[in-house]
């Protein structure tokens, strides 16, 4: 009999249990203040608050006014970047520090507040009177903000007045000035479209051109009248089509002429990445349309010009990521810059001269680094993150500029995330594990030891819901490669000693640039997963071959031929769940969202014999319906890969398939659009092979509304309990 287990509606809830502490947390100017965002009456709701480093209290800095920002009450633009960030927090969402310790910038539902110091009254700047006012970003010198409405910047001083526009064209020419297209958004990381000078005199922007892409309409068939707003025209740059086209510009921050930088006559490229330097040149990464070519640009902002500094190839693809980091002043032995490259297989960190020739690698091995924290120039001090402990950790690290020893600084196993202070002295480190929700402490930089605790508040659905620590496991796959699980067993199963077999269903993402399987209390929060064990499932989750943090070898085995191996992986997951008495072979279902939509579907299709039934939430069925910067990285363009774009479609397989499928889908998902499903259902149809199918008309990528979330796993749940 099914377990009783906790409600399932606390599925749907977020925050997720014991995710209740501090979010996006760092030094005040003088390093006197941590501040970060929290929940005091642990919703999505967050507030701005503030550690006082000397006294040990904490302060509210800033409540928004009325319920701050919501999914309800923003723009399009913004629940679209939204989208893009995977943001569901409300009220104060984003902050931002100016100079000293006098400057506190906070956007809310499209204006601009601002404090003039930590304990003045919040001040409206600007008005968007409508129109959002997106990406306000304070000048160096704290004299100014910039900003983005309707397609242009504008400047504003700090104190107060009107806003100057700076940029021009854009709006008349069916442009946009200051923003990130959507690829830079959604598949470069890249948020921002404009950045202020270190002199605060100029701003280097981006021109974006989509007008040449046919724009690609969604219907908003949930409204409840039909209205100019019930449809939205996206221009979606599908795989092997054309992409935006970028330029970069640097204008005055006074408004002017802008000059244009030189990318090169190659136009068909992705501008990834932006940066000035600490003498006034400005950088750029730029990156070929297949992805095997990454540039570091050094362009003269008077003229435009612009030359190489280094060339970074790959026989694979290159992953891009943001540890460039820029020296303030060179070097004796020349450094003038860090460098980040898996050209050895694995990311690691490189010192490079200012005219970019290697000085030396500073960290090397068959494990990777995961971000520069911080660089302390004075000592010549790198600190990052990185899994030298093993890849289901994150721990930090610091190593010498002069590539001495790696001398490991946190001191707890797990995943950590880290926050230095400016002056190198201390650092607030948030981290987790398998059996431990995340702890904020405040720690010396020195030898890593606890100087005090921050929000230690533990969250008490923790307790309530009686969560269970899956067992990490390890297996290899047929030919021979290692690979990472977690096991959620039953209640009163726990024991490895435990008997079996029971009926089986594997939680599945298994695509790129995500890892599931950590040493972190993220791995627990399979809410789903918690929820299906205690109806009497044996949950697994295994992060096949194309996962993250393994390495380009382990990532790589995929390119060209999704859908192959992921699949050939999940099977010896189930296999060896077999072998060990613990899967039940006549009753294994799957499921999963986006990637794991896909994976759900293919598993279905190529693997009848062991997959029984699919959940498949958000699938992309064939990837010449994605988009390019994705798709291409790991297939190639349509038009060059035809054979692995076809083998790699769910419809290609549909005839094998002889379990139960049900697809779920947002009808306004922007990013993987509810053409996928549909492409399917035809399939389905014509191959005559039942299918069945939820629908949310309001909801897009990942539904967000509670009621619908609820109402799905409740389907979810019903449909394993019917045919498993």
């Amino acid at each position: 009999m099914p377990h009783a287990g906790f409600p399932i509606e606390e599925v749907a809830k977020y925050p997720l249990p014991g995710m209740i502490g501090p979010s996006k947390i760092t030094f005040s100017p003088d390093d006197t203040l941590v501040t970060y965002l929290y929940s005091r009456d642990h919703t999505l709701s967050a507030d701005l608050l503030a550690y006082e480093v000397e006294t040990r209290k904490d302060v509210l800095l800033v409540q928004p006014p009325g319920s701050g920002d919501t999914d309800e009450n923003v723009s399009r633009e913004e629940a679209l970047r939204r989208e893009r960030l995977r943001e569901r927090a409300t009220g104060i969402t984003q902050y931002s520090w100016g100079v000293g310790n006098t400057q506190l910038l906070v956007p809310l539902q499209g204006k601009i507040y601002v404090k003039d110091r930590p304990d003045a009254p919040l001040r409206l700047l600007v008005d968007g009177r409508g129109i959002p006012v997106l990406d306000p970003q304070i000048s160096p010198n704290g004299a100014s903000v910039a900003f983005v409405q309707d397609s242009e910047i504008y400047v504003v001083p700090f104190p107060g007045g009107t806003p100057q526009q700076v940029t021009h064209g854009a709006r008349e020419n069916g442009k946009i000035h200051g923003l990130a297209e959507y690829i830079a958004q959604e598949e470069m990381d890249r948020q921002r479209g404009y950045w202020w000078s270190p002199d605060s005199q100029s701003i280097a922007f981006t021109e974006v051109d989509e007008s040449h892409i046919p724009a690609y309409p969604i219907l908003h068939y949930g409204q409840k009248s039909d209205t100019a707003s019930s449809v939205e025209e996206h221009r979606y740059p599908f795989a092997g089509q054309a992409n935006a086209k970028i330029k970069l510009g640097v204008v005055s921050a006074d408004g002017g002429d802008p000059i244009w930088m030189d990318l090169g006559e190659d136009e068909d490229i992705y501008l990834t990445r932006v940066a000035w330097l600490p003498g006034g040149e400005l950088v750029a990464q730029v990156e070929n349309r297949p992805q095997t070519q990454l540039d570091l640009i050094q362009f003269d902002p008077q003229t435009g010009e612009g030359t190489i500094l280094l060339r970074e190839t790959s026989d694979v693809w290159i992953n891009l990521n943001a540890m460039f980091r820029a020296l303030k002043q060179p070097r004796e032995d020349g450094g003038s810059f860090i460098w980040a490259s898996e050209r050895t297989g694995f990311q690691h960190l490189y010192l490079y001269d200012a005219e970019g020739r290697l000085v030396r690698p500073l960290t090397q091995g068959s494990w990777l680094v995961d971000a520069v924290v911080s660089v302390d120039e004075g000592e010549g001090i790198v600190y990052f993150n990185a899994s030298r402990e093993g890849p289901l950790e994150s721990q930090l690290y610091s190593v010498s500029l002069n590539g001495s020893d790696i001398r490991r600084i946190t001191r707890e196993p797990g995943t950590h995330t880290i926050a230095i202070d400016h002056k190198h002295r201390r650092f607030v480190d948030t981290y987790q594990t398998i059996a431990t929700p995340p702890v904020t402490t405040l720690r010396s930089l020195v030898d890593g030891s606890m100087l005090a605790a921050l929000h230690g508040e533990p969250d008490p659905r923790v307790e309530q819901l009686k969560l269970q620590s899956p067992e990490l496991v390890t297996l290899e796959s047929r030919d021979g490669v290692t690979l990472h699980g977690a096991v959620f067993r039953p209640p009163g199963h726990t024991s490895p000693d435990s008997t079996g077999p029971y009926p089986t269903i594997i939680s599945v993402y298994g695509g790129p640039h995500v890892q599931r399987v950590t040493n972190s209390w993220r791995t627990v929060l399979d809410m789903r997963a918690q929820y299906l064990a205690n109806q009497g499932f044996l949950v697994f989750v295994l992060d096949n071959r194309g996962s993250a943090r393994r390495g380009l070898g382990f990532e790589g085995a995929i390119k060209n031929k999704l859908g192959e191996i992921e699949v050939n992986d999940q099977i010896d997951g189930v296999r060896w769940l077999i072998d060990q008495g613990l899967a039940d072979p006549e009753r294994v279902g799957i499921y999963g969202w986006s990637y794991g939509g896909y994976m759900s579907a293919m598993c279905l299709a190529r693997a009848p014999e062991v997959f029984k039934v699919a959940v498949a939430g958000a699938p992309v069925t064939h990837y010449d319906g994605y988009d390019t910067h994705y798709t291409e990285r790991y297939m190639g363009a349509p038009q060059e890969n035809p054979e692995g774009y076809e083998n790699g479609s769910v419809m290609h397989h549909v005839s094998n398939i002889r379990g139960r499928l049900l697809l779920i889908h947002g009808l306004i998902d922007e990013n993987v659009h509810f053409r996928h499903t549909v492409r399917l259902i035809n399939t389905l149809i014509a191959a005559r092979k039942p299918y069945d199918l939820l629908l949310f008309p309001t909801e897009r990528h990942s539904p967000r509304k509670l009621a619908d979330r609820v109402y799905m796993e409740e389907r979810v749940r019903d449909y394993f309990l019917q045919y498993l």
